[in-house]
């Protein structure tokens, strides 16, 4: 398998994503793709031939072998790899999609004319697709450690193994060769495989969480503007003046006119004191005559 073409594939995807994606493509490179071409190729080489049993008899090695080892470590891991890092293509596919509206976009209309700010920026369908690759790996994370789990018992690995299947003539003892360091490589890859799946956890919090708070912080820019252009019109009724009032330019209550009701009272209290004034006025005369 040509790594160097994987890794160059997979370069591209580094570029569009978060701090928690190019920690686990790290972690993928490093802690598992080198370990596996480097150590952990060599130590399950030729595991096979190191599996013996104290039986000569044809055919008992290999059914012994099939039974206990159904599915090789080593090809696991590939096949792990393989499938965990497609769902990033599906990140780079978009990206190419989006280039290539944009392309066409400026072809038609101009080279002024954008379809997108940034076509690499998480947003709209780009968010989706990068949300459900995270999800997608994370399944298949959790699967493969699940098959592991399921096929090797916990991820152990004996020294000795007792085969009775036919064609065994009974029961066998067969042993497994270099058990303690693929003992060792299954743990560290088991981990590293743990790992990734915290960090694709972490990334999926981080991107809801984020998309969470933008979109809290539109609704909250949104009520402020329209409770600013609601103040700044409540001082007319009908919505009729020109400029529109400050709550600094509202006459105190103090200083407004008086009402109907009150002008109406004072009126009416002058005109009172007046009749009597002229009631009084006239009250010596009608005493001077009689």
């Amino acid at each position: 398998m040509d790594w160097k073409t994987f890794q160059a594939l997979l370069s591209g995807v580094n570029k569009y994503s978060t701090a928690f994606g190019r920690i686990w493509l790290s972690v993928v490179f490093v802690f598992r793709v080198m370990v596996y071409v480097v150590a952990a190729e060599r130590v399950w080489g030729d595991e096979q031939k190191d599996f013996d049993c104290n039986t000569k008899q044809p055919g008992c090695a290999n059914v012994c072998y099939d039974h206990y080892f159904p599915i090789s470590h080593i090809r696991l891991w590939a096949l792990q790899l393989i499938f965990i890092t497609c769902p990033s293509f599906m990140v780079v596919m978009h990206v190419a999609y989006r280039d290539d509206r944009e392309r066409r976009h400026r072809a038609k209309h101009g080279d002024d004319a954008k379809l997108y700010n940034n076509t690499g920026k998480k947003h709209g369908g780009l968010w989706w697709t990068y949300l459900i690759s995270l999800f997608v790996k994370t399944a298949i994370e959790a699967a493969f450690l699940y098959i592991l789990h399921r096929v090797y018992k916990s991820f152990y690995l004996p020294r000795v193994v007792k085969c009775e299947v036919v064609p065994c003539p009974n029961v066998v003892d067969c042993y497994v060769g270099h058990p303690t360091e693929k003992k060792v490589f299954t743990y560290f890859m088991v981990g590293a495989s743990a790992l990734c799946i915290v960090l694709n956890i972490c990334e999926i919090i981080y991107l809801i969480s984020k998309r969470i708070v933008r979109i809290t912080n539109k609704f909250k820019r949104r009520n402020r503007d329209r409770a600013v252009h609601h103040d700044n019109y409540t001082d007319d009724p009908f919505n009729n003046c020109s400029m529109p009032m400050t709550r600094l330019e509202v006459i105190d209550k103090k200083d407004r006119p008086p009402s109907f009701k009150t002008a109406n009272k004072s009126a009416h209290r002058v005109s009172t004191l007046r009749l009597e004034k002229k009631i009084r006025a006239s009250a010596p005369n009608l005493s001077t005559a009689s």
